[in-house]
């Protein structure tokens, strides 16, 4: 009996044996045209080369790039009698790149163009710069602006078989976190994947888990763009790449320390539209705003502003240079890192022992600036030369590490700073928390208790000015999410306090007084403390009397 034709098969055969005659065809060709033959069956394709000539341009000349070393472009070449070729040719040329040409089978273009396809606009591996077409990043932002809807397109992303499909999920990360104003994105390595989290109004929240093979590759993408070394795993390293989004460049800086099942990775997103809002819209109480705008324009002096970290201090230290900075005047900063870039102001960055802050602020007085900013005073060197600076003609703004504004004048002291300077150089001392601020749409009013109601008022008991207490103290209002990608929050604001010098103080000072006794003084000014503005803010509605009482210390 006659065994069946496997038509199949011998089709298979019969398509392998014209491909290979199709490539020696092309082969032989390739002397007759004095070009090199090449089999893209056989090569890596480069998408950072792909990605020059666009899409339509490439089918047009029947030609597509598919390798780039700097600025040498390997360029493969279906049809050499092409009109549209020579075009492409002379666009190639005056962007500068030398070209390698290479005659093809009309089968290796089309695996060429195929890659098209799955062809990521962020594919590029440039260290320092993360580049998204702005309407991909526009799309990808409006698919993601909830939690579930970014897991959708990540879950999707880590699905598909895409040779880009790292570029495609970390484009997405970054989309999702622009789109729910996320100030950090943590990824921390577990035993059994790694947990990706956003820090949206200043608390984490669980977002997506890795499989160690994808975060392996993404940790070696942000790292590449990041500018560290992929080979070192088991000490910390620093970087930064950037990203444009809405014709802004947005900074990301990174952090990597290693752990117990891989490296965890912090990117704090720095967009400069952060530091473009006035500093009438920080949330600072109209009395104290007044006063603030009188104190900054002084011509020499200190304002000190304290406050954990990630409290808003930059921001609000920026906003006051933003607002006093013109021609007529120099403002120099020394910070670590310079976080944010601001025209017309020169910046400087610390660096390691060989330029602190003390270093560079004796530099920069050298410098004859008018204003001087000192990302933080750390070290009683760097106390000593401020303090010198602002009694000799400049206004400082700097920051510390303490609890309230009372607090400042005992750090100032431990830091080996004499009690006795403090009247004539320290003229402001300021202290803010951030708290979240309750969505207009979803929020609703609510009856204070009685317990409530009595530790309100014993808040606006110390207070001098009585006219700050609202009249109405009989209702707040709580958050009202509609679903469980909602809070009910949408964005921060801050609560603030402010002890400004007057004579009585400064001679209160110079025993150095423990800071209970110093905000005792201090509330004779007037102002209001952080305390007392946060139960303000709760009361108009503003933040949620929980919020207040899980930022600032309130009495039971």
């Amino acid at each position: 009996m006659d065994s069946p034709f496997d038509t199949v098969g011998e089709e298979a055969k019969l398509a392998h044996v014209r491909e290979r005659e199709e490539e020696d065809v092309v082969n032989i060709l390739s002397d007759k045209y004095g070009l090199p033959y090449a089999d893209l069956s056989l090569r890596e394709i480069d998408n950072d080369a792909l990605r020059l000539i666009p899409e339509e341009e490439a089918h047009t000349a029947e030609a597509a790039a598919f390798k780039k070393t700097a600025k040498v472009l390997s360029l493969a070449i279906s049809n050499p009698n092409n009109p549209a070729l020579t075009k492409l040719r002379e666009e190639l040329v005056a962007r500068g790149f030398t070209l390698q040409e290479f005659l093809v089978s009309k089968k290796s273009l089309e695996r060429v163009f195929s890659r098209y396809g799955d062809l990521s606009y962020a594919a590029e591996s440039k260290v320092g710069a993360f580049t998204v077409a702005p309407e991909t990043l526009e799309k990808l932002t409006l698919e993601s602006k909830t939690r579930s809807l970014l897991v959708q397109k990540i879950d999707a992303a880590v699905a598909a078989s895409s040779l880009d499909r790292v570029s495609h999920i970390f484009e997405l990360i970054l989309a999702g976190a622009f789109a729910l104003r996320a100030s950090d994105i943590h990824f921390e390595p577990e035993e059994n994947g790694t947990l990706l989290r956003l820090r949206i109004d200043g608390l984490l929240s669980d977002t997506y888990r890795f499989a160690p093979e994808i975060y392996h590759q993404l940790s070696s993408r942000i790292k590449i763009l990041s500018g560290v070394k992929l080979n070192i795993t088991n000490r910390p390293q620093d970087g930064r790449f950037s990203v444009i989004k809405d014709k802004s460049q947005v900074e990301i800086r990174a952090s990597f320390i290693p752990g117990n099942y891989g490296e965890s990775i912090v990117l704090r997103v720095l967009d400069p539209a952060s530091t473009k809002v006035s500093y009438k819209e920080l949330g600072i109480h109209p009395k104290l705003l007044a006063r603030l705008e009188q104190e900054i324009r002084k011509s020499h002096g200190m304002l000190l502003t304290t406050g954990p970290t990630g409290s808003g201090k930059t921001t609000t230290l920026y906003s006051f240079l933003r607002e006093i900075h013109s021609p007529e005047i120099k403002i120099i900063t020394i910070e670590d890192p310079i976080e944010y870039h601001l025209p017309g102001i020169v910046q400087t960055q610390v660096e390691g022992k060989k330029y602190t802050f003390a270093e560079g602020l004796k530099s920069i007085v050298r410098q004859d600036p008018d204003i001087i900013m000192v990302g933080e005073i750390r070290d009683g060197e760097t106390a000593d030369i401020a303090i010198q600076a602002a009694l000799t003609g400049h206004f400082v703004f700097s920051t510390l590490h303490t609890n309230d504004a009372a607090g400042t004048f005992p750090r100032l002291v431990d830091l080996g700073a004499d009690p006795k300077s403090f009247g004539s150089a320290v003229t402001v001392s300021m202290a803010q928390r951030l708290v979240r601020t309750l969505d207009p749409e979803k929020k609703k009013e609510r009856p204070l208790t009685v317990e409530e109601k009595k530790m309100i008022t014993k808040v606006f008991e110390p207070l001098a000015d009585k006219s700050l207490i609202p009249e109405k103290i009989e209702t707040v209002w709580e958050p009202a999410p509609m679903n469980e990608d909602e809070t009910g929050y949408k964005g921060r604001i801050g609560l603030y306090e402010a002890i400004f010098m007057d004579d009585e103080l400064a001679e209160f000072l110079r025993d150095n007084p423990p800071e209970n006794e110093i905000a005792k003084l201090a509330a004779k000014q007037g102002y209001l403390t952080m305390a007392q503005d946060g139960i303000i803010k709760a009361l108009a509605g503003v933040t949620s009397l929980s919020e207040v009482a899980a930022t600032v210390d309130l009495p039971r």
